[in-house]
Formats: C-alpha cells, sequence, structure tokens
C-alpha cells in the first residue's frame, strides 16, 4: 500500500549514491552521443560527406542499434538486475565511443556510432525503474530532474572541452606516441570522450539494488506476461498514445538544436568552432540544467494551487513556447542573437523532461515501467534522435540547396515539430487529467 503523504521515509545515503552515479553516466552518454556535433567540419574534410550522409552519422547509425536493443533492455530492467545491465552498457558505449576514435573509414565510424547506440539503449529504462525504486513518490520529480541534468552537462561539456581538445590537438606532436602520434585531433577527441565512462563502471558496483514497489495505478503482483502489459496501454491508450506522440515531436528540438546550432553559427557568422564549442556549451550547460530543475519547482508550486495533473500541463506549455523561439530563429541577423535564441530553447525544451518521466513512472505499474520507458525511448528516438538531424540536413541539402541556410532548415523543423507536440500533449493532459482521477 502506499504511505500516507508525509510519512514517506526521506531517501538516504545510497539513493543519493544512486543518483550522482547515474547522472554522471547520462552526463558521459551524451558527451559519447554529441561531441560528434562539433566535429562536422572535420567530417566532411576527411571523409567527402554532405550534410545528409553526415547526419546518418549524428542519428541513424547511432538510433537503428538504439532502437533495436531498446525492447530487450526494457524487457531485462523489468526481470532482472538493473544495476547489472547498467554496468555492461556503460562500459559497452564507452569502448564504442574510443572505437569511434580509430576509425579510418566512413562505414568503420559508422558501425562504431551503432555499437554506442546499441549500449547506450540501457540507461533509460534500467535507470527510470531504478530511481522511482529508490525514492518516495513525493520525491520522485526531484530525483528525475537531477538525473535529467545528464543530457545539458554531457552536451555541454561535449562542445566546451571537444572544441578546447579539437583546437589544441591541431598544435601536438604526438608523432613518438605509439598509434596515437598517427591519429587526427577529431580521433583524439573521440578516444578521449570514451575514457570517463569507464571511471563511472567502477561507481556502478558500490550502486544497491532496491525492492520493486507498487505504482499508482494498480499494486503490482510478480512479474507481468506480455498480454496483461498490452492490457494496460490498450485500456489508458488516450493517456499513452497522446503522451508518446507529443513528448517524441518535443524531443524533435532538443535533438535537433545541439545537433545543428554549432554548425548554424560556424557557417553563417564565420565563427570559429573552439569558440562555438565554448560559449553555446556553456549555455547549454547552464540553461539545461537550470530548465530541468526549476520544472519540478514549477509543477510542485502548480501542484499547491490544485493543478494535480501539472506533470503533464508545463510538457504542453513548453511545447507552445517552442513554437515561437524555433521561428525566432529564422529572423536572428547577428551572432549574438542567434546564440541568445538557442540559449532560450535550451531552457525551455529541458524544462519539461523530468515532469514527462515523472509521469510516465508514476502512472504505469512497477512491473511494466522498463518496457513503457522503451517504448518512450523507441519513439524519441526514432522522431527526435533518428529523424531531426537527417530532417534539417535534406532541407539544407535539397530544399535550400545551400548550407550557409542551415539555420532556416532547423527552424521551420523545430517551429513544425513543436506544433504538432502541443497538439498531441493538449490531448494526453485531458486523459492524464482523468487517469489522477480515476486512480
Amino acid at each position: 500500500m502506499k504511505a500516507p503523504a508525509g510519512t514517506e521515509p526521506k531517501p538516504g545515503f545510497a539513493a543519493w549514491y544512486l543518483i550522482a552515479a547515474l547522472t554522471l553516466a547520462y552526463t558521459a552518454s551524451f558527451i559519447d552521443r554529441q561531441v560528434l556535433n562539433l566535429l562536422v567540419g572535420p567530417l566532411k574534410a576527411d571523409f567527402g560527406l554532405d550534410d545528409t550522409k553526415l547526419s546518418l552519422l549524428q542519428g541513424v547509425a547511432f538510433t537503428s542499434a538504439y532502437i533495436l536493443f531498446s525492447p530487450l533492455f526494457g524487457r531485462l530492467a523489468d526481470t532482472g538486475s538493473r544495476r547489472g545491465i547498467l554496468i555492461f552498457g556503460i562500459a559497452l558505449w564507452s569502448i564504442g565511443t574510443s572505437l569511434c576514435g580509430l576509425s579510418r573509414t566512413y562505414w568503420q565510424l559508422f558501425m562504431a556510432r551503432f555499437g554506442v547506440g546499441g549500449s547506450e539503449a540501457c540507461l533509460t529504462p534500467a535507470a527510470w525503474s531504478i530511481i522511482a525504486d529508490s525514492f518516495p513518490e513525493r520525491m520522485i520529480p526531484r530525483a528525475f530532474s537531477i538525473f535529467m541534468m545528464g543530457p545539458y552537462l554531457g552536451g555541454g561539456l561535449a562542445l566546451i572541452f571537444g572544441g578546447l581538445l579539437l583546437e589544441s590537438a591541431e598544435h601536438w606532436d604526438l608523432s613518438a606516441v605509439p598509434l596515437i602520434g598517427a591519429m587526427k585531433p577529431w580521433q583524439i577527441v573521440f578516444l578521449a570522450a570514451g575514457l570517463p565512462g569507464l571511471l563511472i563502471v567502477a561507481m556502478m558496483f558500490f550502486v544497491r539494488e532496491p525492492v520493486r514497489h507498487a505504482s499508482r495505478i494498480a499494486e503490482d503482483k510478480g512479474q507481468m506476461a506480455m498480454a496483461d502489459v498490452w492490457r494496460v496501454f490498450i485500456q489508458h491508450r488516450g493517456f499513452y498514445g497522446n503522451f508518446y506522440a507529443g513528448m517524441s515531436s518535443l524531443v524533435v528540438c532538443l535533438y535537433a538544436f545541439p545537433a545543428w546550432m554549432p554548425t548554424v553559427l560556424i557557417r553563417r557568422f564565420d565563427a570559429a568552432a573552439s569558440t562555438v564549442g565554448v560559449q553555446y556549451g556553456a549555455l547549454v550547460l547552464v540553461t539545461g540544467s537550470l530548465g530541468v530543475l526549476t520544472g519540478p519547482w514549477l509543477a510542485r508550486m502548480l501542484e499547491k494551487r490544485g493543478r494535480v495533473e501539472s506533470l503533464m500541463l508545463l510538457p504542453f506549455c513548453a511545447a507552445v513556447g517552442l513554437i515561437l523561439i524555433s521561428i525566432a530563429l529564422g529572423f536572428t541577423t547577428s551572432y549574438a542573437s542567434a546564440l541568445a535564441v538557442a540559449t532560450a530553447a535550451s531552457f525551455i525544451y529541458s524544462m519539461p523532461q523530468a515532469l514527462a518521466s515523472s509521469a510516465l513512472q508514476l502512472a504505469t505499474p512497477n512491473r511494466m515501467r522498463g518496457i513503457a520507458s522503451a517504448v518512450y525511448v523507441f519513439v524519441v528516438s526514432v522522431t527526435g534522435l533518428g529523424a531531426a538531424p537527417t530532417i534539417v540536413a535534406l532541407l539544407t541539402d535539397h530544399v535550400f540547396g545551400d548550407e550557409k541556410r542551415v539555420g532556416d532548415s532547423l527552424s521551420i523543423t523545430c517551429a513544425a515539430a513543436a506544433l504538432l507536440s502541443a497538439f498531441f500533449l493538449w490531448r494526453a493532459l485531458r486523459s492524464y487529467r482523468l487517469l489522477l482521477a480515476h486512480r
């Protein structure tokens, strides 16, 4: 039975250590997946690529494996040791990132990115499930908000240190160092990006596997059969269907902006990669982290005013805000104004992420949280991580035919995605309100 409000035990050191380790893991995963966004220029030059082919490295190479393995890891998270899954996955994707640096051809790099994507698929279902069982219900949004800082810390650090390392490595003489001496600067960046994950693996050995708890809508009685899982999805399809569609559309902005904004600033305003990396990276790190931490605080304020559906109301509001911000990007005329719009976007698209994750976990029976998270990973990966970078590239290459107009492509893609998100999240909000009323 659920404990009465105010009587739930406070999380101890083990719970907060878990959050620290998982946040570092999430940070490392985004360093590994997004450092490529700053290497667009060197990779295009070395492999003779256009934007569309390069976008396949950003999206399809990573996402196809991510999608393929997400259901497997989701089911394992529901039935097995989530701690063991995380140790295995973090070690594998860290090695895969370093292997990107050893690539000598486009297809070698493509396959290395495939390996990184497949192993990173373990993180979301295992982490979401283990967090929900490690904290009392009232503190789950706060715990998720800390964990959800990972993408913004990782994305920011990838740009900051990736840019600095890329610039510095161009002046290093490593000819006497075996193996590394023959590497180009972009290869050294990939090699270095994979190293932090191995330290996080060591941290995960000290994480304890928590006892599984029941959810709001059902007292879970052991392992759920897949037929029962499907029955819950069908029964609450008004929430699940619109939630997945709305959040996957919103995540297009989350992935498209970091994937192409550095290139927009470099091409359109002739900025140096190191300058963009430090400035845009720092802004993403700060505003993204503030956004994801502000979300639960705003939700709590709304709940005190009687808006019990605040975990879904704020994502809808964020989608509406992103429509306006994305349109504004198309009208920027200076480096400073473009950077300001990108900064606002980073705050807005980060703010609802922890809230949506919390809503999904709280509305889902414990023994299907892993598979519900895996479905979420699947749909957001197809549209956000997989399609978003390529849609922008296709517009640039085949509609505008001018690589300097990548900013217009980004503006159109994100505005359309945010509009779709607002439509579906409004529908999900109504269903979520009814679900809470009948729980």
